[in-house]
């Protein structure tokens, strides 16, 4: 429990630690969506970087949420949890592309490391906001 909070109540039979494990593979899993699409798109298909980071956060957002809604909360379909979750997407979507956006451009142009660094900074920042905003509103949503 944090600062006197239970666990979701949709879940109270899956505790915290459970929850951090589930959302960390999900997350792996996610990541591995939005970084080789968002790699493709720059890469391959030589898109913007903003529109390339942009495609890959919402496919790997999109595969985030539809996995930690069933098996790292263990919640029931909800119109206004639908909402909220759109809510905190949108936010964590400027965090992420706006962070990934400046670390890229204060790399230079030919280090290998610069697209995956940037995009390691961004990602850990939206987590962290992500993981935090589920647990304690979200899926505390009825």
């Amino acid at each position: 429990m944090t600062a006197g909070l239970a666990p979701a109540a949709e879940s109270p039979q899956i505790g915290l630690k459970t929850q951090l494990v589930r959302f960390a593979a999900t997350g792996a899993l996610s990541a591995v969506v939005d970084f080789g699409l968002y790699w493709l798109l720059l890469e391959v298909a030589d898109l913007p970087v903003n529109l390339a980071k942009a495609i890959g956060f919402i496919a790997g957002t999109t595969t985030a949420y539809l996995i930690n809604r069933r098996w790292t909360f263990n919640a029931p379909p909800s119109r206004a949890r639908f909402v909220a979750v759109v809510v905190l997407y949108a936010l964590t979507f400027c965090v992420q592309v706006g962070i990934n956006w400046v670390f890229y451009e204060a790399f230079d142009e030919g280090l290998w490391w610069r697209v995956p660094l940037a995009y390691v900074i961004a990602q850990g920042t939206a987590t962290v906001i992500n993981f935090v905003v589920q647990r304690l509103v979200i899926f505390r949503i009825r």
